[in-house]
Parts: C-alpha cells; sequence; structure tokens
C-alpha cells in the first residue's frame, strides 16, 4: 500500500535492451505453429503485415483484422522492418524498441503474431526476400502481404513488384487521401496477376504514425491513437520527445 506502481509494460520492457545489439538482433521469430494443412490437409491462410511500426498504431491493427475477416484468414503476422530501404533518410526508434511495441500492440489477440525475420537480417528489408522466407518457413500455407491503398500507389518503387505477385497474394485496405484502385486500371498494370490482388472493403482509418511521433513530441495526448501498453511504454521509455523527420 501506498509505494511506487509498476505497471506490467515496465516488467517486460526490461526483457529487451534499449539498442540493439552489434550484429543485429537475435530474437526469435513467431512461434511456428503446426501447419493446418498437416492437420486437415486445407492450407492454413496466413496474412503478413509488414512496416516500420514506429510505433504501431490502430490504423495497422484495423488493417489486420478487416484482411482477417474478409479473406477468412487463420493468423496475421506483423513484421516490423530492420532497415526499409525507402526510409533511409529519417532516423527510425531502435529496432529492440519497434519490436517491444509490436509485439505489446498485438499481445490481445491470439490470431496475431510476430515475425522478426527482418530485423534478424542484415541489410535493408526488402519485402521480396521476406516473403521468400516465410515460403519456405510455411511451405503448404496460402499467403496474403497485406498493405493499405497508399502503399499500392508506391508499389512501382518496390523491388521486383511483379515478381512479388507471383509469390504472395496482395491484400489492399483503404487509407483516407488515396482512392482505392479499380479493378480495370489493376488488370492495366498487372494482367492476369490482378486476379491475385484483394480489394478490402471498409472503414480507412486517419491516423499515422508521423502524427503520432508529432503528437508526442508536441507534448500531446496519443490515447485512442494507439494500444494503451504501447502508450505506457513510449512514456517509460520517452521515446519521439524530440520531433523528427519523416
Amino acid at each position: 500500500m501506498g509505494g511506487r506502481r509498476v505497471s506490467p509494460v515496465a516488467t517486460l520492457a526490461r526483457t529487451l535492451p534499449k539498442r540493439a545489439p552489434r550484429g543485429g538482433l537475435h530474437l526469435p521469430s513467431v512461434r511456428l505453429l503446426p501447419e493446418r494443412a498437416a492437420v486437415t490437409g486445407v492450407p492454413e491462410r496466413i496474412g503478413v503485415l509488414g512496416g516500420t511500426f514506429d510505433p504501431p498504431h490502430i490504423g495497422h491493427l484495423w488493417l489486420a483484422t478487416l484482411a482477417a475477416d474478409t479473406l477468412q484468414l487463420d493468423r496475421v503476422l506483423f513484421m516490423p522492418a530492420g532497415q526499409p530501404p525507402h526510409k533511409r533518410g529519417r532516423k527510425l526508434t531502435s529496432a529492440a524498441d519497434r519490436l517491444l511495441m509490436t509485439r505489446l500492440a498485438i499481445a490481445g489477440d491470439p490470431n496475431f503474431g510476430l515475425s522478426a525475420i527482418e530485423m534478424e537480417r542484415p541489410g535493408p528489408s526488402f519485402t521480396i526476400d521476406s516473403v521468400a522466407e516465410l515460403l519456405r518457413l510455411y511451405a503448404s500455407a496460402r499467403l496474403y502481404l497485406l498493405m493499405a491503398a497508399d502503399s499500392l500507389a508506391q508499389i512501382e518503387s518496390w523491388r521486383e513488384p511483379e515478381r512479388l505477385l507471383t509469390l504472395v497474394e496482395w491484400a489492399i485496405g483503404p487509407r483516407p487521401g488515396t482512392a482505392q484502385p479499380d479493378r480495370a486500371g489493376l488488370v492495366r498494370r498487372f494482367g492476369r496477376g490482378a486476379s491475385r490482388i484483394h480489394l478490402l472493403d471498409g472503414p480507412s482509418l486517419e491516423v499515422s504514425a508521423s502524427e503520432i511521433r508529432s503528437r508526442v513530441a508536441a507534448g500531446k495526448s496519443i490515447r485512442y491513437l494507439v494500444p494503451r501498453a504501447v502508450e505506457e511504454l513510449i512514456v517509460e521509455r520517452g521515446l519521439f520527445r524530440r520531433a523528427r523527420q519523416g
């Protein structure tokens, strides 16, 4: 009674270092569960949501939920990027903190999992390399790469987008400020491959990681923009206190 309360987040935060050790993180990827095909003969349907997750927010969680509901996914893997090639001009929060924030963000949903494969691999995090690795890990699964419409609009800047579409199906969620692609336009761009692109119909949330970082730097509330455990970690570790570019 009367003692200082130690939050569960503070306890969990101590399990990871404040900075990634030299040579990169050596943390376990998502626990490999028995593939459904081995038990029922039906391929497991797995969504893959990549990103810097700096920080993870309700928009990420909603996209994963919308895709899982629409495509009847068995689970969604959240895959934090190690060194995203399209964000080399911005200093990222440490890999350890971003991994921990993501772990905390998804902890309440048993259908969400965490994969650290991009953080464990040195060099830039190219989605094509990560998908190829996941296909080896889940050889019998049917994989869906989840992204918002603004990411699809930048797909030409990705490495080998046509090959990526042959390896994994895409699921495109709505994004405020970016029009959801139309089927005819997808066919013109990707030909027969357009049949492997699924358009998700649902509400779009106007929230971004850059806005959250700016609010924290300005001393403003981010309550309900991120899960409570993520908010607590941001406060306890003093993340995003100084404004950053990007």
